[in-house]
């Protein structure tokens, strides 16, 4: 998992053959006052969902681990807390994999978590079994799908 600010992504960028392409695209749109939706970048290696959800508390939020994609999480309004913990960790598996929405669920409590704030942004590896949502009211959100 990586927390930082997005005028720090040309640290992490290097990570990924689409993480450049990604930020960039990210920088240089108003995705705030984008349509709601799927935002297509590089077809299904690179994606964005534009969603404004409702958050929940973190006692009603599940943890998911995808395999085929990376999550970047990018708050676009609101305050969001996102959960973790170790796949190591988790045993409560309520949903076992489906590779075509490519998520399994855990219903266990995170061991850690993060707050993030609007120009901030966190990714999630297959090993990151993570809660998002988490906090009151809707926020404005933008969750990249990077495929491995």
């Amino acid at each position: 998992m990586i927390l930082s600010n997005l005028q720090n992504s040309g640290r992490i960028e290097s990570l990924h053959p689409l993480f450049a392409k990604l930020f960039e695209y990210v920088k240089s749109h108003d995705l705030l006052h984008t349509p709601l939706g799927r935002i297509e970048i590089e077809g299904d290696s690179l994606f964005i969902n534009n969603v404004e959800p409702q958050c929940v508390t973190a006692e009603q939020q599940v943890l998911e681990v995808h395999r085929d994609y990376i999550d970047v999480h990018f708050l676009l309004e609101g305050k969001e807390t996102i959960g973790w913990k170790a796949i190591e960790d988790v045993t409560n598996e309520t949903k076992p994999y489906d590779a075509e929405g490519d998520c399994a669920l855990y219903t266990e409590p995170a061991s850690t978590y993060v707050t993030l704030r609007p120009g901030q942004f966190l990714i999630v590896w297959p090993e990151d079994p993570h809660a998002p949502v988490i906090g009151m009211g809707k926020i404005r959100k933008a969750i990249a799908k990077v495929k491995i």
